[in-house]
């Protein structure tokens, strides 16, 4: 075995995208952001107008679903980059407006159904990076390498904050951290394919880790099961 599925799940703002990409990298695997997948999803609700004060429109939005297409490219760095309906919205995506509407947009079963069936189509041949929250649970059950990331909500509030202001992002810390607790919430608390760790899953709590420390830990893991 030479080729595997990795799965990564784990809790917002826990670094996710960071492992997976640099992981894909010293692989040469594919990288497939699913979080992107529904962000990208929840700014066409947005820009639709299917958010009226902060409440969605399940019922209008549902019926138009069949017109969003996700896809990904890559950019001249080579780096994964998420189109919605042909158009790059990376940075788009990654605001605080986006942020805040994700999770009623990806608890909705149709909408799961739409992008689960995407993912396991990308990774059905394998040497693949997926993260997102029910990747082992429900998407590649039987990947052979699955991680569960956890970090402390302080450490991930102050991750997060740090990334949006460096992006020149108008934000406090507070809403910020505000964000991440609903988002965690909601994320575990959903009808539909909650954020739970698969009993196989190795946890990953990188508090206390640097990036370099976390991409070693888990090629040790990967290097373990390709030798089997």
């Amino acid at each position: 075995m030479n080729q595997i599925i990795i799965a990564i799940d784990g809790h917002s703002s826990t670094g996710k995208s960071t492992l997976a990409k640099a992981l894909a990298k010293s692989l040469t695997y594919a990288y497939i952001d699913t979080g992107a997948m529904y962000r990208a999803v929840s700014l066409y609700a947005l820009r639709e107008k299917y958010f009226v004060d902060g409440v969605l429109n399940s019922e209008a939005f549902i019926g138009d679903i069949d017109a969003i297409e996700i896809s990904f490219v890559l950019d001249e760095q080579a780096k994964s980059i998420v189109c919605l309906n042909g158009e790059q919205v990376e940075s788009e995506i990654r605001g605080m407006e986006v942020s805040n509407c994700v999770s009623k947009v990806s608890a909705i079963a149709e909408v799961r159904d739409l992008l689960v069936a995407q993912q396991q189509l990308m990774g059905q041949a394998g040497a693949v990076v997926m993260d997102g929250r029910d990747i082992g649970t429900v998407v590649f059950p039987n990947a052979e390498l699955k991680l569960f990331m956890t970090a402390s909500e302080s450490i991930r509030a102050e991750r997060r904050y740090n990334e949006l202001v460096a992006k020149g992002d108008s934000v406090s810390l507070e809403e910020v951290r505000r964000n991440i607790s609903e988002r965690d919430y909601a994320d575990t608390h959903r009808a539909i394919a909650p954020l739970i760790q698969a009993e196989d899953a190795v946890v990953l709590d990188n508090s206390n880790l640097t990036p370099e420390e976390q991409l070693d830990w888990v090629l040790k893991k990967v290097n373990n099961i390709i030798a089997l």
